[in-house]
């Protein structure tokens, strides 16, 4: 009877640090998407084309793929909620600067800076999971917890678009910074603290356990299987709303449905990927949805102008769908790879091996995409094509990481 009820209180723990683990990678993940959306409207405020735009959009991933990279060298000796708390401190400071920006230089120092927290945030959070949820429940943690880019589609960024519409787009980045400021008081009554070192490492103690850690091929192939996904991803997403306004022919009070009804079945996908990967292992989930996504890649990237808007959202949904599920397999098969001692410094390398990954992708969609003097997009089938080869990469990566370590 004691059992029952340590079990059910160690579940009811479990559960609460899930969902506020979640609502920060809400807030955090809504900062970095909304661009995207508002992408048509900062091409016309700002008077830029989709070469400046995809500049706004890379430069949140490199500077966090780059501070990512040097401040994994500290992140497995600070307890991990003092470090996430303090890191969603900077990451909230940099979003102000957003909201208070009001040319495209000046908004592009603030992403720089919001980026810089932002992705170390990510990573506490992915580290934090791994941490709290033994690794029998861990994929449907991660289920829940990568279904916040869902969640955030259906709530948040038409509730950002809207905001912007009623007011500018720079009232939609005071709205982060208000559920930011929420979610960080939570984060600090609920969140148990995580020690993982108790010992003091000078400097150049903790850059011989970065490098080993760097040039071990297991954990290689991990960065690599991750940043190829973020790669594949984002050489489509970010010019998705300029395509859908500019050649498909969707107006920009539309545009909030593709992120809505896209998230909404997003949201249902991700808990059910997630419980498969337990029920029936992470990789053979991973393989089924990886080569899935290459449809509806190509379908997104080729939508002729004029064709019904139910036509076009199904497209975009599928792609949603597939491409965020693919992350939930993917990281509950990485997290596998890590020693616990050294969970954190991998998480921060990971995601900014994938942060810069994701960068590098928009800024070469942003070299590849032109536009006509009428203002539609060029050549966005290529950066359709590049996304295709990214899933079969991914999925040979996966296999060769899978049978090193005999999982599922």
């Amino acid at each position: 009877m004691t059992d029952n009820l340590d079990e059910k209180e160690t579940l009811r723990k479990e559960r609460w640090y899930v969902i506020i683990l979640a609502a920060i990678q809400i807030v955090h993940i809504l900062d970095f998407v909304i661009m995207m959306p508002l992408g048509p409207r900062f091409m016309r405020v700002f008077q830029i084309g989709p070469t400046e735009f995809s500049t706004l959009v890379s430069a949140y991933t490199f500077s966090a793929g780059i501070v990512g990279f040097f401040g994994a060298l500290y992140a497995d000796h600070f307890d991990r909620k003092k470090f996430l708390l303090f890191n969603f401190v900077g990451f909230i400071v940099g979003t102000l600067m957003c909201a208070q920006s009001n040319s495209f230089a000046s908004l592009l120092i603030a992403r720089i800076i919001a980026g810089a927290f932002g992705g170390i945030l990510n990573a506490n959070v992915l580290s934090l999971v791994a941490d709290l949820i033994p690794f029998q429940r861990r994929g449907t943690a991660m289920g829940v917890v990568m279904s916040a880019f869902s969640i955030t589609s259906v709530f948040g960024i038409p509730t950002g678009l809207y905001i912007a519409n009623a007011y500018d787009w720079n009232a939609t980045f005071y709205f982060i910074c208000i559920i930011a400021i929420i979610f960080w008081f939570l984060s600090f009554m609920i969140l148990p603290s995580v020690k993982v070192r108790t010992e003091p490492k000078s400097f150049h103690e903790n850059l011989v356990n970065f490098k080993q850690i760097l040039i071990q091929k297991d954990y290689l192939q991990s960065f690599l299987l991750t940043s190829v996904l973020g790669f594949g991803l984002f050489i489509v997403i970010p010019f998705i709303s300029p395509y859908m306004v500019r050649n498909v022919g969707l107006t920009e009070e539309e545009l909030p449905l593709i992120y809505l009804i896209g998230g909404i079945f997003t949201i249902i996908s991700a808990r059910l990927i997630g419980r498969l990967c337990d029920k029936i292992g992470s990789y053979k989930i991973f393989r089924v949805v990886a080569f899935f996504s290459i449809f509806p890649i190509l379908a997104l990237t080729h939508l002729p102008a004029g064709i019904p808007l139910w036509l076009a959202l199904t497209a975009t949904t599928l792609f949603t769908m597939s491409g965020s599920g693919r992350f939930i397999p993917a990281m509950t098969i990485v997290s596998a790879v890590v020693k616990p001692k050294e969970r954190g410094t991998f998480m921060s390398l990971e995601n900014a091996a994938r942060q810069l990954s994701s960068g590098a992708a928009s800024q070469m969609g942003g070299f590849i995409i032109g536009s006509t003097a009428a203002g539609a997009l060029t050549n966005y089938h290529y950066v359709g094509l590049i996304g295709m080869v990214t899933s079969i990469l991914a999925i040979y990566i996966a296999f060769r990481i899978k049978t090193k370590f005999n999982l599922r």
